[in-house]
């Protein structure tokens, strides 16, 4: 691994340890000539299935793509950064483990919207209004009204028993 700051490719690694769900391997690095510390991470290289659009056009699953989108329907949300980063591997894995080589985007666009669901209401709103091609008002009423009859898995998980369940 050359350094970052003087591109030596003298380097040792000071500290290893799992990230991203144990999908990544984060190690520290020390440059052995200029001193400077620096992060790097690694993980396996998959190949990821094929998009089939729409339009029935294909194109090659887009990582990039899919944590624009997450993050544009995030922008201004108290939502932390981990959160959205396990989200995002979450949505990966099941576009890996699909065992497909070409997958819809429908299929895509619901993991977003069912992870979006659990990190913030107004996120997947604002996903939803452009995923589902929203015409008017009463779309949003409609989206609004059902989160409102269902509670989130965040809420779920978050509420209280009522009744000790526990012997």
């Amino acid at each position: 691994m050359r350094c970052p700051f003087c591109n030596n490719s003298d380097t040792k690694v000071t500290d290893s340890r799992l990230a991203g769900e144990g999908q990544k391997i984060r190690r520290r690095r020390e440059c052995l000539e200029c001193e400077e510390r620096f992060t790097t991470y690694e993980m396996a290289e998959l190949s990821m299935p094929r998009v089939v659009k729409r339009d029935d056009t294909r194109e090659p699953f887009d990582n990039e793509k899919l944590k624009r989108g997450m993050l544009h329907a995030l922008e201004k949300r108290p939502v932390n950064t981990e959160d959205i980063e396990n989200a995002i591997e979450r949505i990966k894995n099941r576009v890996l483990s699909a065992g497909v080589s070409e997958l819809p985007a429908k299929r895509v666009g619901d993991w977003v919207m069912e992870e979006l669901r659990q990190l913030d209401d107004v996120a997947y709103v604002r996903f939803a209004s452009v995923y589902l091609g929203f015409e008017g008002i009463n779309a949003f009423r409609e989206t609004i009204e059902k989160l409102e009859t269902q509670p989130s898995a965040k809420m779920k998980r978050d509420q209280i028993p009522l009744i000790d369940s526990g012997g």
